[in-house]
């Protein structure tokens, strides 16, 4: 068994963000201006504190690469595809107003976020794909032996994915602002990983 400590860190702010669209992998948004202001401050983690590793794990998505960038300049990236944001198929892009009244929307919703979207993916399907994705780089890092905190700049959803499947708890439960992490320290082993412990932190946002 192995301790290893991540940084679990939700992209900054876009214009869809900001607007309350559903924003998933079918829209590759850039960061707005706002969302890198807010990162730019960010950049004063205390990395004396969390000894940051030098390599960070993304999603392949725009705003996940411009958050690295901004918030950990030094480290060497690498795309992990399935931390792409959940296919919102048939919602993606709007916001809950152009919704209402949407029968398949209310469905959705009374649901409480279960039944798959319309033309989209399966909230299961995406936790899993997330959970695989999370504990495949976790086993990779513990032939690494590195003593540092292992970050990644990923999407809310998958934060929640992940938190979610490591501690039993809801997954709305792990809902993060953008610019917003979790820092996780798991005992990792042979097919088996355990939350020794969380906090929220903020590395770049306005709350």
């Amino acid at each position: 068994m192995k301790e290893i400590e991540c940084l679990l860190i939700r992209h900054g702010k876009t214009q869809g963000n900001i607007e309350k669209r559903y924003i998933g992998c079918k829209t590759d948004e850039e960061l707005c201006a706002a969302g890198i202001e807010e990162l730019e401050r960010g950049k004063l983690i205390d990395r004396t504190k969390l000894k940051i590793d030098s390599r960070v794990y993304i999603s392949p998505m725009l705003r996940c690469v411009q958050s690295a960038d901004i918030l950990l300049p030094e480290c060497e990236k690498e795309v992990v595809d399935d931390f792409r944001e959940i296919d919102f198929g048939a919602f993606e892009n709007k916001t809950y107003e152009e919704l209402n009244g949407d029968k398949h929307y209310q469905r959705w919703i009374d649901s409480n976020g279960t039944l798959p979207f319309p033309k989209g993916e399966l909230r299961e399907v995406f936790i899993v794909r997330n959970i695989k994705a999370f504990t495949d780089v976790l086993y990779k890092e513990c032939v690494r032996n590195t003593e540092t905190v292992i970050p990644f700049v990923i999407h809310g959803g998958s934060i929640m994915a992940i938190m979610s499947s490591l501690t039993g708890e809801d997954y709305f439960d792990f809902h993060i602002s953008c610019g917003e992490g979790i820092l996780v320290k798991c005992l990792v082993g042979e097919g088996k990983i355990d939350v020794i412990s969380y906090d929220r932190i903020c590395v770049g946002c306005d709350t």
